[in-house]
Formats: C-alpha cells, structure tokens, sequence
C-alpha cells in the first residue's frame, strides 16, 4: 500500500521505559523496566547485568532478561514469595555463615584480578 509503513505513526521511542529502577547487589545490577506495548498495554522487564571480562583484558556486560506481562503477575509473585519463603525457612542462620564463610576462599574469579 502506497504511504503506509509498518511502523507508521509509531517511533521506536513510543516503548521506550515508562519507569525505570535499578538495583546494585553485590557484582550484579537487576534492572525493573515498565515498558507499554503498541496497544498501551504495560509490561515487565527484568535483566540481570554483570560485568564480564575478556581475555584481552576488555570488559562487556552479560545480560540475561524476562519479559513478564501483566496476566501473569499474580502467578509470578506467588511463586516466587512461595520460594523465598522455602528459603528462608529452611536455611538457618549457621549455614549462610559458613557459606559467606567458603565463598571468601573458594569463590575467586578472573574478573577479580581486573578490579
């Protein structure tokens, strides 16, 4: 059809995020992003970033990333409130101790030494 394209009258800039929150946890940054669809329709992103390094000494970011949409929030939070909870239930105080404690001498990555 002559004068009509894919995208017309809707820029790349129309999903752009709608609000945004990041969050720094140790090496890792998890990024909360409220993007909309075409139809308006408001959906979740959330990406784990991670610095990695090359061998060449460069650095590039991982990242893994889960599009959650709005019919499947409830399911979503249930079950990740229902597996915190297993966790903190079932984890004591002692074994994330000695764990903290066997992370400090076994956990030594590459990237370490570039810091």
């Amino acid at each position: 059809m002559e004068g009509f394209e894919k995208n017309d009258g809707f820029e790349k800039n129309d999903r752009d995020e709608i609000f945004s929150k990041a969050i720094r946890a140790g090496k890792r940054t998890y990024f909360f992003d409220v993007k909309a669809t075409r139809k308006n329709d408001y959906y979740l992103t959330i990406t784990e970033s991670k610095k990695r390094y090359d061998q060449d000494g460069k650095y590039h970011f991982e990242k893994h990333k889960i599009f959650l949409y709005k019919e499947d929030f409830e399911k979503f939070i249930n079950g990740l409130q229902e597996t915190v909870g297993f966790i903190q239930q079932n984890q004591t105080p002692e074994m994330i101790e000695e764990q903290a404690a066997a992370a400090e001498y076994t956990n030594v990555e590459f990237e370490d030494l570039h810091e």
